[in-house]
């Protein structure tokens, strides 16, 4: 059984915060350790009170909750410090998969280890990585970018900052907006592979790989269900043959074109160093 550290109430002790995974929307994947813990805790913070407590409904628990969301952790840090230095227990969950993956926590993460309090993780599900896993697509570098800006303009800023990344690029997106995410994409990307995942692990989970514009097409005008969007990284351009171009701008001299030109022009079309092609035509016949 897993020890959660019971309040003990006493002068200088003080209890743990546990950051708890909880399933992405199958409960057959909550951990059985994440269970122990979440059964041991004096006080569950959560991101949303009646979704959490509909889990622990679910697994016959019934526990003090308090909530923390974005638009109140900064004033909850302080009282569930306080907690942790009166010696509670206390667990982190979040809507659904890992605390802190774009949602509330970091705060209090970063307050109680300040504070030199004990911070332990129990590791669950997590959209990121199935996402990940279920695409298709090189998995050995990705980034997370989370939730992309909804301005257009902020948008569109991110994802040209993405252009020459060669990792998987990983988004969350609310379904409403994803074909706009979809469009922006192919407009900055190009059509690279992708793969949306929707309702991952539930009854109508879905998995759409394709090009870019084949999974836009295929998606309908309304599309529901939480979504993560996978995207392949930028390609590394193929090695360029100096010979082949020696020979393309040889063939423009002999039709009368100067050197200089004949060197700008292929340099131009195949991405070559102009000083260095036109370096060998000087010494060519």
């Amino acid at each position: 059984m897993v020890d959660a550290r019971r309040p003990c109430h006493h002068r200088g002790v003080s209890g743990t915060l546990w950051l708890v995974g909880t399933p992405i929307g199958n409960l057959g994947d909550l951990p059985p350790r994440a269970r122990e813990v979440l059964a041991s805790v004096d006080l569950v913070a959560a991101e949303d009170t009646r979704r959490t407590g509909r889990l622990l409904q679910g697994i016959g628990l019934k526990k003090k909750m308090v909530s923390l969301y974005d638009a109140n952790e900064r004033e909850r840090v302080d009282r569930i410090v306080s907690a942790l230095h009166e010696g509670w227990s206390v667990a982190l969950v979040s809507d659904a998969g890992m605390p802190l993956v774009s949602d509330p926590g970091y705060r209090l993460v970063r307050a109680c280890a300040d504070e030199a309090l004990d911070v332990r993780v129990v590791p669950g599900p997590s959209a990121v990585l199935a996402a990940l896993v279920v695409s298709g697509l090189p998995t050995d570098r990705f980034t997370f970018e989370g939730f992309p800006p909804r301005k257009p303009g902020e948008r569109m800023k991110r994802l040209e900052g993405l252009r020459s990344d060669a990792r998987t690029l990983i988004f969350f997106e609310a379904p409403g907006r994803v074909k706009t995410l979809l469009r922006d994409a192919l407009v900055v990307f190009g059509d690279r592979r992708a793969a949306l995942c929707r309702e991952l692990t539930k009854r109508h989970e879905e998995v759409v790989r394709g090009r870019i514009s084949e999974v836009l097409g295929g998606l309908d005008d309304d599309p529901k269900g939480e979504v993560v969007l996978v995207i392949e990284g930028a390609q590394s351009p193929a090695p360029v043959n100096l010979a082949a171009c020696v020979e393309e701008a040889q063939e423009l001299v002999r039709g009368g074109m100067k050197k200089r030109d004949a060197a700008r022009a292929v340099a131009d079309r195949h991405g070559v160093g102009v000083n260095e092609l036109y370096g060998v035509l000087l010494t060519s016949p």
